[in-house]
């Protein structure tokens, strides 16, 4: 039986006792809620929002919009994260930070929904990403602090396709409506209800002595010594790689349709695409998740992934058609499936300390976010200037095959 809060004896404690089914589709729901008000954004309603705001200049507007939002969310996750392990309110350490992610990151879409010159969509997209953030932060840590390392790849897995759910849900909110004010305000209450089941059944222990606080070591603990922990500074590199791939291969993912592939409707195909690589992220998230529990091995999975996810750039790359495109998305979504859950179960096995799992998880979502800042610097001037879309997938696809490779540098995990 899950224990109900404030019963596990230490919110530090290494947990042993499995999770239940309910529990774990609370996560992923929240989680869920948090990517569709993301991803919705970002592949359609941002596009379009910039495309009407500067109709002649809107992949650097686009570009900017996201990349400052990313570089708020460089510096919130950890942040966040780390103000989460430290919180002693009788509701647990993660759950405040839940509540206020998910009403200041719907807060900061409707602030989007609204606006119609550059500085509103980023002051509105920032607030996005750092409630956002909040809410991811403490929705990571939990899978830690509750769930133990013998369940972490069928629950790692579950939550991991949470980001491509949410991506599928997002498109689907952003593109059945003709204005994107309309798909603003739909992603915005999905959000607020998604987090709800979370927040009824969250059994999050409550940390009962507040470590002392010292401003001068709290901004030091954020610089994890790869020397030190040195399989964490590879977790880390090889994240970043896999998502700075992913960030060049499905930033321009709508405009790639509009202007390359020359879909007429490029909101409906995004939504097609997305439904199928979700379907395959779905199939070999849950089955390799669990069948690296059973084997107790992650590296090969994950590498193995890079190397299918590299194929699916190659063929967007050369193959710029619809029927192409179809066969990108799936590829992709099947390589992508099985690092997501592998790679998040590897993550939480070296982590350096129980004490630090929010901030940890908030340095590790740092590789995840700052692929976001550098992306549009370097996608926006390849699409315009060296060499289009083809380069532009390519690179992608070498930059996912050394993630791959240096996975293996990791000792601790098999």
């Amino acid at each position: 039986m899950i224990p109900e809060p404030g019963v596990v004896p230490s919110a530090l404690a290494e947990p042993t006792v499995r999770v239940r089914g309910g529990w774990t589709a609370a996560v992923v729901l929240a989680n869920v809620g948090v990517f569709a008000a993301w991803l919705g954004p970002i592949q359609v309603l941002l596009a379009k929002q910039s495309e009407a705001v500067a109709p002649g200049n809107k992949e650097y507007v686009f570009g900017l919009v996201t990349g400052v939002g990313a570089a708020v969310s460089v510096v919130a996750n950890p942040a966040f994260g780390a103000m989460s392990d430290r919180t002693t309110s009788r509701y647990g350490r993660r759950v405040p930070w839940v509540v206020a992610g998910a009403i200041g990151g719907a807060i900061g879409l409707g602030i989007l929904s609204g606006a119609h010159v550059i500085a509103l969509m980023l002051i509105g997209w920032c607030l996005m990403q750092l409630f956002g953030n909040a809410l991811l932060a403490a929705a990571t840590a939990v899978v830690p602090d509750r769930v133990p390392v013998t369940q972490r790849g069928a629950v790692g897995g579950w939550v991991a396709i949470s980001q491509v759910l949410g991506a599928l849900v997002g498109t689907a909110l952003a593109a059945a409506f003709n204005r994107f004010t309309l798909g603003y305000v739909a992603c915005a209450v999905f959000l607020l209800l998604s987090v709800v089941p979370y927040l009824l059944r969250s059994g999050d222990a409550t940390l009962t002595e507040r470590p002392a606080f010292v401003f001068g070591e709290f901004v030091k603990s954020f610089w994890i010594s790869p020397r030190r922990y040195p399989d964490f500074g590879w977790a880390w590199l090889t994240r970043f790689l896999f998502n700075v791939g992913n960030a060049l291969g499905t930033l321009y993912l709508f405009y790639y349709l509009q202007d390359e592939v020359g879909v007429a409707d490029p909101d409906t195909g995004v939504l097609i695409l997305t439904a199928i690589y979700s379907v395959c992220v779905l199939v070999t998230a849950i089955s390799f998740g669990r069948w690296s529990d059973r084997s107790a091995r992650r590296k090969v999975f994950v590498t193995a992934s890079g190397w299918v996810m590299a194929a699916a750039g190659v063929v967007l790359a050369v193959w710029p058609t619809w029927p192409g495109a179809i066969l990108g998305a799936t590829v992709l979504g099947a390589g992508f499936g099985v690092y997501l859950s592998v790679d998040f179960a590897l993550l939480t096995q070296v982590l350096p300390s129980a004490r630090s799992r929010g901030k940890d998880l908030g340095v590790i979502n740092i590789a995840n976010s700052l692929p976001q800042v550098l992306a549009p610097a370097i996608a926006a001037p390849i699409v315009k200037h060296l060499g289009g879309y083809p380069v532009l997938y390519l690179l992608a696809s070498a930059v996912t095959l050394l993630a791959g490779v240096l996975v293996t540098r990791i000792r601790s995990v098999s």
